[in-house]
């Protein structure tokens, strides 16, 4: 064994040792490792960082954004609520759940298509009569399950495919991995609905893991042509039954009417009253093509004050400016003239990009408290929209707008995130935190989607390169904006891109210097002793064991190397030694650490360390029962 051999083995174990004890993040361990490698001379100055320019980096990126646009413009709430059945018994509701979960995960982020439907899961639980745990693991494992089954689904997908290429084998194509991939997501869901389950231990949510504010008092307005129109307000509530919105008013033409007969029928421009948890408002928007009414409404026109309310303001603010102090002048010149000071007093027009929705607790002291939205010309003032109110329990007898605000209370607002800012330090209030409420827009969601095909479309014929494809991808999202260009690079998992950026250097390393060939030699010899299905067994389970343990691309990186080494050693096919390194690293079942997944129903599932592997195991054994003959038969050796 040389001495660089010795060097690079050295820092690797180092490396799966940092990310077994899990006291450092993965990227800052990746980098260190990286860092070892240039002052060792293993990996030359010049190109440690090229990794970021890896087209499987670069990739990664910009599926994680596409995916993003997904998410924000409501185009997977759409397809959920017309895959997943309503009313139905276990196994179709959990077939029906998984299948959709794996679905989506072959084409965006697995672990964006696993946030989406935590809550409908969660509610799922509820009427199944499970506990969210035995709901949400299988949910869990059928997502990583269901990204195995394109190029796209996961990174390790992508690591293995860049591998290839460098072998001089050519890239996978989209949907070369699908063959194998779909074989074993359509077993493994298969059995985890039937049977996985019930191999889950019922246990209760983590306490105070999630905020819950309970119920909204919101307003929305019935537009032209909404499938509302026509409905009672009984059937109204029967269409959006599972989202527990309650209709608790109704105005037309001025006119309020308190808990209204559930045989009136709904006309075009009444405003429905709703008491509903705030996740429920998207799926009533969705449902009928209804609108918010403060949001939707271009009034304020409020009471007809729109020329007074701007005179007036004016005047306010010559006499506040009088009062502060000369720093406080200052700043508000630099922050420009407020919307109350321009020509039209109605809403000025801002970003798509800055428009964000925040939760706010009233305190005892806030000055709010008292008024009221059109007391506060929350519109002309500060640009912001008051979308809902929650108040413990109670349903406030007035109209939203006109509803005097008290200690406690809590706000769903919309508007520019500089504006809310401004808001909060003016008034007092206490932001809870950006809420992950999706509002539905079909123009934007058919987009989305749109883009993401025609990405897949132009990858898979090959007109572009993947990287490429799904790069002119990400630039048709900026510029239709399907997501907000302040969000463009926030939702990229920058230490997942670190992570990748900084191993494929160290994976080079050990190819360069034999260390690859050396370590695929002794498992061939030692292990396998010849026999090309046992090493590939080997490979698979070597995959498996440290993806459960470290992360899944960090293990496809550092076991490719090894794999084209022990196809190389037998003269063999090395695609079916590829393919195994790809299925083994998303089969990470046994622990919470493994997938970004696992871990993330750890505190709603109220799950301990070892309860994974008694789902975990069966399943992780069922894989390798089916794909090892699948890949013999598609990948031949």
């Amino acid at each position: 064994m040389t001495l660089p051999q010795i060097l690079i083995f050295s820092i690797i174990a180092a490396m799966l040792l940092l990310f077994l004890t899990g006291r450092l993040r993965h990227d800052v361990v990746a980098l260190a490792a990286l860092m070892a490698c240039v002052i060792a001379g293993l990996v030359p100055a010049p190109e440690a960082f090229d990794g970021f320019g890896h087209p499987a980096v670069i990739t990664v990126a910009c599926v994680l954004i596409l995916s993003r646009g997904l998410q924000d413009t409501g185009a997977v709430d759409w397809l959920a609520r017309r895959v997943l059945p309503r009313e139905a018994g276990r196994l179709t509701s959990m077939t029906a759940l998984l299948g959709l979960g794996a679905v989506l995960s072959g084409f965006m982020n697995n672990v964006g298509a696993m946030a989406l439907l935590m809550p409908i899961t969660i509610q799922l639980s509820n009427r199944l009569n499970l506990t969210p745990g035995q709901v949400l693991m299988p949910l869990a494992f059928g997502t990583i399950l269901g990204g195995m089954t394109t190029l796209i689904g996961t990174p390790p997908n992508l690591i293995v495919s860049s591998f290839r290429n460098e072998a001089g084998f050519g890239h996978f194509a989209m949907f070369d991995f699908a063959p194998v991939g779909v074989a074993v997501a359509l077993a493994g869901v298969g059995f985890i609905a039937l049977l996985g389950w019930r191999l889950v231990p019922a246990r209760k949510a983590a306490s105070g893991e999630n905020f819950d504010p309970g119920a909204y008092l919101t307003e929305v307005r019935i537009p032209p042509k909404s499938k509302a129109i026509g409905l009672t307000l009984r059937g109204f509530e029967n269409e959006i039954e599972d989202s527990h919105a309650v209709i608790v008013g109704l105005l037309r033409n001025e006119v309020r009417m308190t808990a209204p007969h559930g045989g009136r029928r709904i006309m075009e421009g009444d405003i429905l009253m709703l008491e509903a948890e705030v996740e429920a408002l998207a799926e009533a928007l969705a449902i009928f093509g209804i609108q918010l009414e403060e949001k939707g409404s271009a009034e304020d026109k409020e009471t007809g004050e729109k020329v007074d309310k701007a005179k007036d303001d004016k005047a306010d603010n010559a006499k506040d400016d009088k009062k502060r102090s000369l720093p406080a002048r200052l700043e508000r010149l630099r922050a420009g003239p407020r919307k109350d000071q321009k020509d039209d007093a109605a809403t000025p027009s801002r970003k798509d990009d800055d428009i964000v929705l925040r939760e706010l607790a009233v305190l005892p002291g806030s000055t709010i408290v008292g008024q009221s939205a059109t007391d506060l010309h929350l519109r002309t003032r500060y640009g912001l929209n008051m979308l809902a109110v929650s108040r413990e329990g109670r349903t406030p007898q007035t109209r939203l707008r006109q509803l005097k605000l008290k200690s406690g209370d809590l706000l769903l607002m919309h508007g520019p995130s500089e504006s809310l800012f401004e808001f909060v330090k003016e008034t007092g209030c206490v932001p809870l935190g950006e809420r992950a409420l999706r509002m539905p827009d079909a123009r934007l969601a058919v987009l989305s989607v749109a883009i993401l095909i025609g990405a897949v479309v132009i990858a898979t014929t090959g007109l572009l390169p993947a990287a490429a494809a799904f790069a002119l991808g990400v630039l048709a999202t900026m510029i239709l904006r399907t997501v907000p260009l302040r969000h463009i690079y926030t939702t990229i998992d920058w230490p997942v891109i670190v992570l990748l950026a900084a191993l494929i250097p160290i994976a080079g390393a050990m190819q360069a210097t034999g260390a690859a060939d050396l370590l695929a030699s002794f498992l061939v010899e030692a292990v396998a002793q010849g026999n090309a299905i046992v090493a590939l067994t080997v490979i698979m389970v070597t995959t498996i064991l440290l993806s459960s343990v470290m992360n899944n691309a960090a293990t496809a990186a550092v076991l490719c190397p090894i794999a084209i080494g022990i196809a190389a050693s037998l003269g063999v096919n090395p695609d079916s030694f590829l393919m195994a390194v790809a299925i083994g690293a998303s089969c990470a079942f046994l622990t919470p650490i493994g997938h970004q997944n696992a871990t993330l129903i750890l505190g709603p599932g109220g799950f301990r360390f070892g309860d994974y592997w008694r789902l975990g195991l069966p399943l992780e054994i069922l894989v390798v029962a089916v794909s090892i003959p699948i890949l013999l038969i598609v990948w031949p050796l």
